[in-house]
């Protein structure tokens, strides 16, 4: 269970959602969903977007805590977060080194994968180099590599944006220039079958916290935009269904990752679980989605307790440095 949050001395929350980046609507979204919760319990709250007012904004309204609800570039790419840093107002969330090592999935793999976790084969593109090069001979020589079939996907980004499943040569160029839409570094990473499993990570200060993993099994086999934020179009499982040992070592991968990228109170880590039982890391996220189809709340809610009370406690995390 997470610890209590205490009823007396309600905070003044100001939550970022919005923004520019492709997953604005989700940010919309997921800001609503934190902002409902966090009034529920008893929170004074106040929504604004991440514009050209916000210093002002931050002056004016004075928070006790920022809670930034900002999916994208526009929030988890870490320049938002120097910003908020600046002004002295503690805030929810990683701070900007910790987001832009997540952020990067190129970096990221290569972080966890030095500290011993297992993560697919994979090659990182920049779209100067495909278009530079010959781009047929460039996924031949990537296909030789790594043999199909591959993920191909933005090396930044989320929601399963751009992101594609490929299965025979003759897709691959077309799925390199899907992802290169939504980012100009694309990794072909390679496919592992298995349980798609997400694990949710809390820590209000006594250290992180794994939430019960959520089992992911979409009606159409892969989890895009589409299954992610359309319900119905996904069934989910939570707790997933796992042997303990594989549960025990899903969970224990999500905190070991989230310590290493230098995430702080929350953060998801996406990951597979192949019919070996082993767990292989694929991304984590820096500020997951929060909406009402999201994998964090279910996770939350499957813990034993309220999202009020966690995303309150989280505030006050924060403001307790």
């Amino acid at each position: 269970m997470i610890p209590k949050g205490k009823a007396a001395a309600k905070l003044k929350i100001q939550v970022l959602a919005g923004g520019i980046s492709h997953e604005r609507d989700i940010s919309l979204k997921s800001g609503r969903r934190v902002a409902d919760a966090l009034t529920d319990f008893g929170a004074t709250v106040i929504i604004r977007e991440p514009d050209a007012d916000l210093l002002s904004n931050i002056k004016n309204d004075n928070p006790d805590v920022i809670w930034p609800v900002l999916h994208g570039a526009s929030g988890e790419d870490g320049a938002l977060r120097d910003i908020l840093a600046l002004t002295g107002v503690p805030f929810v969330g990683a701070n900007a080194d910790g987001a832009r090592l997540a952020w990067d999935k190129s970096i990221a793999k290569i972080l966890v994968a030095k500290a011993g976790i297992q993560t697919p084969a994979s090659v990182t593109l920049p779209k100067e180099t495909f278009r530079e090069l010959q781009a047929e001979g460039v996924l031949e020589a990537v296909t030789d590599s790594i043999s199909l079939p591959v993920v191909v996907k933005p090396a930044r980004g989320g929601s399963a944006q751009g992101v594609s499943i490929v299965f025979s040569q003759a897709d691959l160029n077309r799925a390199m220039v899907d992802a290169y839409v939504y980012c100009d570094v694309v990794i072909i990473e390679k496919f592992v079958e298995g349980t798609e499993l997400a694990v949710g990570i809390i820590d209000l200060g006594a250290g992180p916290i794994a939430l019960p993993a959520v089992e992911v099994e979409p009606v159409s086999g892969h989890f895009s935009y589409e299954e992610r934020y359309t319900a119905g179009e996904t069934n989910y499982y939570v707790p997933a269904r796992l042997e303990a040992k594989v549960a025990e070592a899903a969970h224990k991968l999500a905190v070991l990752a989230h310590g290493i990228l230098g995430l702080r109170h929350i953060s998801r880590i996406d990951m597979i679980a192949d019919k070996t039982g082993t767990v292989w890391f694929l991304e984590a996220n820096v500020l997951p989605g929060l909406t009402e189809t999201s994998l964090l709340p279910m996770a939350i809610t499957a813990s034993g307790n309220s999202l009020g009370e966690v995303y309150y406690s989280l505030a006050e995390a924060a403001k307790r440095g």
